[in-house]
């Protein structure tokens, strides 16, 4: 990747007057801001649709866009809603947060009488679409049976035939519940048809977006159900042992994520089948590929089904460069990133360096005042990106507030900030200074937000992923900031 710069702002967070950010004008004006801005990158989170929880890390489909990002005022426009079935909803009264409990009772009756009208003008459009889309059959089927059985886990079915896809099963409940099938199918035909339209336009302005892949897949998702002979599950496809990290950083009691683990030997059996199908879906949405928890290729924490937390995991080996090797083959035109955060052991720094992937440094993380951290600047390569921090971390003037003072004693000492620049503006200078090929920051951090606009906090349960820009923050003022300091830096 040349030298450059970007900006981390996930789609949710965008302003609308709908309760979340959507694929229509104001994503098209955001990539006109990283224009003027001279940036040449859009990072976002994972676009799949949310479950329980609400992460888009946890979605029942690798390959499915969430339906919450479908445009209203294009659908509008497109003739298959009325601006007064738009108006009539409540979409609540804060354009500031993510009301997840309004989208999910109120967004779905209104998509639905647009999927009748778009069936009935245009079947043969959305068959085609379907025809040529290898993931769609099962998850349309998938989340038509999650919602006949009141959105169960598919774990959880009543109906053991269906939960352990029995060909007899499958075409019947294909025929009972075709009406939601054909619905679940309208929104990816909608959702990857105003999807491929934002990202012609930011090809047309230079912009390439950076996605976000999580390394697991979650366990109630159209993937294991459809695929279960490559996780690691039992005779009944419950799992033996599932993901998470051990204490660190970000959570004393380390993370249970909850997600089966794959069966690697199994995959490399059939020539890593399952993820060249998996990162062929995502170079349809992105340009980059993060791929998220890197260090799980070498080795993975692996926790005993059923345990509470996941202190009682132990580390087993991964696939490393076999899968590797496997995915560079493939695609070899489509960028990667190494999201290799948490504690580095030799291995992992050797998996990176053989992989060629661009690791990411984490200003946050760089000004232990304890030791020299491979986060400051002077330590970097070239081959790597550079963060303000990410989704996972707070903003700048919320480490500001919560850092140890001496951490920022040593921050105003290496990077010469001073109360004239600012303290989040010269944090700043530092990144876009640094050797790093790629330089990205938060949007909030641009905005100089405080800790009230953090993403997500890892480990915490509630409270995640609601973040929402206020209208009118992204002005020319800031995008000709943004530009000469990217041009004074040579990105």
């Amino acid at each position: 990747m040349k030298r450059s710069s970007g900006i981390l702002m996930p789609i949710f967070s965008l302003p609308s007057p709908y309760g979340i950010g959507t694929l229509g004008k104001e994503a098209f004006n955001f990539i006109d801001f990283l224009a003027k801005a001279k940036q040449s990158y859009w990072q976002i989170l994972p676009v799949g649709p949310t479950s329980y929880g609400d992460s888009p890390y946890q979605s029942p489909s690798t390959f499915a866009g969430n339906p919450y990002f479908i445009d209203l005022d294009l659908l509008e426009k497109d003739g298959l809603l009325t601006r007064g079935e738009i108006d009539s909803v409540d979409w609540g009264t804060r354009n500031d947060f993510v009301d997840y409990g309004i989208l999910y009772n109120n967004r779905f009756p209104l998509l639905e009488k647009a999927s009748d009208r778009c069936w009935e003008r245009e079947p043969d459009k959305i068959r085609a679409f379907a025809d040529s889309t290898p993931w769609l059959g099962d998850y349309a089927l998938y989340m038509a049976v999650k919602r006949h059985f009141k959105m169960a886990a598919w774990l959880d079915w009543p109906d053991e035939d269906i939960r352990l896809r029995k060909h007899g099963a499958l075409e019947k409940y294909r025929q009972m519940l075709e009406k939601d099938v054909r619905f679940y199918t309208f929104l990816q035909y909608v959702f990857y048809s105003q999807w491929e339209a934002l990202k012609e336009y930011a090809h047309k302005n230079k912009i390439e977006i950076i996605g976000d892949i999580p390394i697991y897949v979650a366990l109630d998702s159209a993937d294991v159900w459809a695929e279960p002979q490559f996780f690691q599950l039992d005779e009944d496809n419950v799992p033996k042992e599932v993901s998470g990290v051990p204490p660190d950083y970000f959570s004393e009691e380390g993370q249970l994520w909850g997600n089966p683990l794959y069966d690697y030997k199994r995959m490399a059996d059939d020539g890593f089948g399952w993820w060249i199908r998996r990162i062929s879906g995502a170079a349809k949405l992105y340009d980059v590929l993060r791929i998220d928890h890197f260090r799980g290729l070498e080795s993975y924490w692996s926790v005993p089904y059923g345990e509470t937390t996941a202190k009682n995991g132990h580390w087993v080996k991964g696939p490393g460069m076999a899968l590797i090797s496997v995915l560079k083959g493939w695609f070899g035109n489509l960028k990667f990133i190494a999201e290799d955060l948490g504690y580095p052991t030799p291995e992992v720094a050797q998996l990176l360096a053989d992989s060629g992937f661009p690791g990411m440094k984490v200003l946050e993380f760089a000004f232990d005042h304890r030791e020299v951290s491979s986060h400051l600047p002077h330590t970097y390569s070239f081959n790597c990106i550079c963060y303000t921090g990410t989704h996972d971390n707070t903003t700048l003037v919320g480490w500001k507030k919560e850092a140890d003072p001496k951490d920022l004693v040593k921050a105003q000492k290496y990077l010469g900030l001073n109360k004239e620049e600012g303290f989040v503006r010269g944090m700043i200078r530092g990144g876009m200074a640094s050797t790093a090929n790629v330089f990205i920051a938060q949007i909030q951090d641009w905005l100089e937000l405080d800790e009230s606009a953090r993403v997500n906090t890892p480990g915490k349960l509630g409270g995640n992923w609601t973040w929402r820009m206020q209208p009118g923050l992204l002005t020319e003022k800031l995008a000709k900031e943004i530009s000469e300091l990217t041009v004074l830096y040579g990105r």
